[in-house]
């Protein structure tokens, strides 16, 4: 019986929770909506979150790229059916790897600053001290980073779909004898704009949850140092898992409709 109490114990503390994060979701969105508009936190944040993230999104995408040509070549060599490695690499990349692996690296990157900086500013009182200055803490410290985490990982998201299938090309030039010009009439032909604004609708997904995630932990780290870090070590987990579970749902909607 024990057993079964802990189960129900444990269950119980998932759905508070999801409660919790979908309460704290929509207050966040809706603080972009209703004023003020703090501009300057606005482009702070997506100056650091954005910019700042082309470096590591720009090397995963290019290295990404470069591997699957290799991978994608190898596999369809068995069948004969090697000349259609651009149309592949294209599709995987736009549709898939390009968003999931931008989010990702956002998600390390980022996700874990937010909860560090505003778990720092939670448990040295900062946020009850703006409260009591009447500054609501969710337009000055949430809104501006959820907006501006969805506006930064589409852009980042493009740009590592570029880099990513130009280190395909460079593979496939280069190592395995591909005409370039052949290659990207293929990649061209092959690729639609649906492919192109389904990976994009993924990557605002994916900032909307990565942004959410770590807000949520930092707000709620209690317990000093020690407890900034468990949140900030939290909100990475989950906002992986969130970016993988929410690919899996998006993808399945996209292929049926």
């Amino acid at each position: 019986m024990n057993v079964f109490g802990v189960t129900g114990q444990l269950v119980l503390q998932g759905i508070r929770g999801a409660g919790q994060i979908t309460n704290f979701a929509i207050k966040g969105a809706l603080s972009n909506l209703t004023g003020p508009f703090y501009g300057r936190a606005f482009f702070d944040a997506l100056f650091r979150i954005g910019f700042t993230s082309l470096p590591v999104v720009g090397l995963t995408a290019i290295f990404t790229g470069a591997a699957l040509a290799l991978n994608i070549y190898d596999g369809s060599l068995r069948f004969n059916a090697e000349t259609f490695l651009p149309q592949i690499l294209g599709v995987s990349i736009v549709r898939e790897l390009g968003p999931v692996l931008a989010a990702l690296m956002v998600a390390g990157r980022c996700s874990s600053a937010m909860a560090a900086e505003i778990g720092t500013m939670r448990v040295t009182e900062q946020i009850d001290a703006m409260s009591t200055l009447a500054v609501d803490p969710f337009k000055y410290l949430i809104a501006p980073r959820i907006l501006a985490t969805v506006v930064a990982l589409p852009l980042l998201v493009l740009i590592a779909d570029i880099i990513g299938i130009y280190g395909g090309y460079l593979v496939a030039v280069f190592a395995l004898d591909f005409a370039g010009p052949v290659y990207i009439q293929n990649l061209a032909d092959f690729l639609t704009n649906d492919d192109v604004i389904s990976g994009l609708i993924k990557a605002a997904v994916f900032g909307f949850l990565i942004s959410v995630m770590g807000c949520f932990y930092g707000y709620h780290s209690r317990g000093g140092a020690q407890g900034v870090g468990a949140s900030t070590r939290t909100a990475v987990v989950a906002s992986a898992v969130a970016v993988l579970a929410s690919n899996y749902l998006m993808t399945s909607l996209f292929v049926e409709f």
